[in-house]
């Protein structure tokens, strides 16, 4: 086995083909979801039939309690922890800064930032070899919008995501002495159901043109930069920023 992984944000678009993924590459999978129990477990089943071992696991990343017994399940039922994929995130509501409301400022805060950092943590009590661990891989997951600031419809997720990327350089440098490598990826448009959820169906088609490749990502291409940079063959990346964006 390639090892265990963490993937939060795994019943659906980019979480999902990550989860698939790193199964057909060796990982045993936790499947960490939220609220879509029947999806993450959809996963979980194609996973197993295809002869792999993968767990689904309810857990709101900004809660700690509910964070901790993830990654304690994780290594009771799969075994050590080896990577964790920072995946789950929210855009809140598309809005001027000025029609923006505090709760839902805060819920996109406390879900891309404190529940990234949360998990983050988590692993690296787990894998660090300065605290008895054997090492490990962790890939946060931004956003291009961290880099054009998404302008009158999401500047609040736009800056929940440069912190994710700023944190990246940070926690890199930290626990790179212990065994640990840390990296992100930085999607651009891709084709997933966030954009509906936000009340934008067909934005990944009319944004996702502008791009030089002309068209939308998709979720699996994502997955791919993620599977790599958790693999062994990114062994001398670590605090690196991967934009997959079709060139914008």
């Amino acid at each position: 086995m390639a090892g265990t992984i963490i993937v939060t944000g795994g019943s659906r678009g980019i979480g999902a083909a990550t989860a698939l993924l790193a199964a057909r590459k060796g990982y045993a999978v936790c499947v960490n979801y939220t609220e879509q129990a029947g999806r993450a477990e959809q996963i979980v089943e194609t996973i197993r039939q295809e002869g792999g071992r993968a767990i689904a696991v309810q857990a709101d990343v900004s809660d700690e309690a509910a964070v901790k017994v993830m990654f304690d399940r994780t290594e009771a039922e799969l075994g050590d922890i080896t990577g964790l994929v920072t995946n789950a995130a929210i855009t809140g509501k598309a809005t001027r800064l000025a029609d923006l409301q505090v709760a839902d400022l805060r819920r996109v805060l406390e879900v891309n930032i404190l529940g990234t950092i949360v998990c983050c943590r988590e692993a690296v009590r787990r894998m660090s070899t300065a605290l008895g661990g054997s090492g490990g891989s962790i890939v946060n997951i931004s956003s291009r919008a961290a880099h054009y600031g998404a302008p009158g419809e999401y500047v609040h997720y736009a800056a929940s995501k440069a912190a994710i990327e700023s944190f990246t350089f940070g926690l890199a440098g930290e626990v790179g002495p212990e065994g640990i490598r840390v990296n992100c990826v930085s999607p651009g448009v891709i084709d997933t159901e966030i954009h509906a959820t936000a009340g934008d169906p067909e934005k990944a088609g009319r944004v996702g043109s502008r791009a030089p490749l002309q068209r939308p990502g998709r979720a699996d291409e994502v997955a791919a930069a993620i599977l790599w940079l958790l693999s062994e063959e990114a062994s001398y990346c670590s605090g690196t920023v991967l934009a997959v964006s079709g060139g914008r």
